[in-house]
């Protein structure tokens, strides 16, 4: 018998995990804290998850499933960028709430989550081998989405480093995208792939219309396709809350990436949406692109068959994203929720003289624990993060695989816990870190 019968692209995907601390996330989220139930119990706050608000939109996704009859396209097959009805829900929605401006449903594919959206986007805009930069500290798992099956390289972008104070705004500039594709074209590959996520993950800093207009122009310039992620767009904290107002000099709107695509309408600029984070609905499975590149658009819809979003979420959902008071009321309420549960983590950081980058949007907080760790290296930065939870049961993200260089540097997950869970386990990290200095 031989020993591995897999493919070279099996056994790639045999050693690739996904990430690394997905058990012990699992292993916490199966035992979570309740100060009745189970006061020993763990706090993950590792998971881009919002279960803010969750109650509530169950509730209104139930009474679509359970008042509504039926149609029968559910049970057939359907568009390859989704329902018409359902793309126009989503087109109309992302008008009305995220983007400021009119989204044409034409304009819009839809598939089975964000992951989906990134990895199918860059097949069809990239080569393997190709490169995909990012600015760094980034979401780790962007090189899986990008690298699994498009075989790009990731290249990171270093910003952020010291976590110098940066009023919740990204610090990239034109001069560090020349310095990155000189170092690429240097080493003999090529820039095709730009991503930038908006708010930011993990960071929460956001782009200013300016910047995006500027780098825009580069990358037309330079033949570069430019991605902008907005999963986080409706994930905004409110910066005027008097518990975190001093860490930003003054009140900047996020503005869609969505506005200037509709002023350039460039086949080098493309947006990518999804409901997971925005709405907490990560397991439905949704995500959108958004492009004026109508050749693109007709290559993802000829490739997105084994990508569909399910026909039973696609109806349930069009009726909900339809909903424009009920939606106009979730949002208001989940960000209010969103910005209690991030002033908490912030005044616990602010007490404990923790560094932090401001965000503005997002699920996180970016921080920097490297003054309780014993030494200076990535397994010093691993076992601090193990201890923690193995006294605490706070489960962070560890640094490893955001591109970043210092050590010690941790994203903490806001929306994961409800504010009286996620208070309690403040409380012991602060105990631990404590007894560590």
């Amino acid at each position: 018998m031989p020993k591995n019968t897999l493919s070279k692209r099996g056994k790639k995907a045999l050693h690739t995990e996904l990430r690394a601390d997905l058990e012990v996330f699992f292993n916490a989220a199966n035992d979570l804290f309740d100060i009745e139930t189970n006061p020993g119990g763990q706090f993950p706050v590792s998971m881009a998850e919002n279960n803010l608000s969750w109650p509530g939109l169950r509730e209104r996704i139930e009474q679509s499933i359970s008042f509504k009859a039926m149609p029968k396209w559910v049970s057939n097959y359907t568009g390859m960028g989704g329902n018409e009805d359902f793309l126009e829900a989503v087109a109309n929605f992302m008008s009305v709430h995220l983007t400021g401006c009119a989204i044409e449903p034409n304009r819009i594919n839809t598939s089975a989550g964000a992951t989906a959206v990134l990895e199918l986007s860059s097949w069809i805009l990239c080569g393997a081998g190709d490169v995909v930069a990012i600015p760094a500290p980034s979401y780790p798992v962007y090189s899986q989405d990008f690298g699994n099956k498009s075989a790009l390289t990731r290249h990171d972008i270093l910003t952020f480093e010291n976590l110098e104070r940066n009023d919740g705004l990204s610090n990239l500039t034109i001069k560090d995208l020349k310095k990155a594709n000189a170092a690429i074209n240097k080493s003999g590959k090529k820039l095709k792939l730009l991503v930038l996520t908006t708010p930011d993950n993990p960071t929460g800093c956001i782009y200013t219309q300016e910047q995006l207009s500027e780098i825009s122009e580069w990358c037309i310039k330079k033949k570069i396709h430019l991605l902008i992620n907005e999963l986080y767009g409706l994930s905004m904290i409110h910066t005027n809350h008097p518990d975190i107002k001093e860490d930003y000099k003054e009140e900047i709107t996020f503005t869609s990436f969505a506005q200037l695509m509709k002023k350039k309408k460039s086949d080098y600029l493309h947006m990518s949406y999804g409901l997971s984070k925005d709405l907490g609905i990560s397991g439905l499975r949704v995500g959108v692109i958004h492009s004026y590149n109508e050749k693109f658009l007709k290559a993802y819809a000829n490739l997105n068959a084994p990508h569909l979003v399910s026909n039973l979420t696609q109806w349930a959902l069009t009726d909900v994203l339809s909903d424009r008071d009920f939606m106009s009321h979730y949002i208001i309420k989940n960000q209010a929720r969103l910005t209690s549960n991030y002033a908490l983590v912030i005044k616990f950081l602010k007490e404990n003289k923790i560094p932090y980058l401001p965000a503005r949007g997002s699920l996180f907080v970016w921080i920097d624990l490297s003054k309780y760790m014993r030494g200076n290296s990535k397994k010093s930065e691993h076992k601090l993060w193990q201890d923690l939870y193995e006294a605490t049961g706070i489960l962070l993200t560890p640094g490893t695989g955001f591109g970043h260089k210092k050590t010690g540097q941790f994203r903490f997950v806001v929306s994961f816990l409800q504010k009286e869970v996620l208070n309690e386990g403040l409380k012991k990290m602060a105990d631990f870190l404590t007894l560590g200095k």
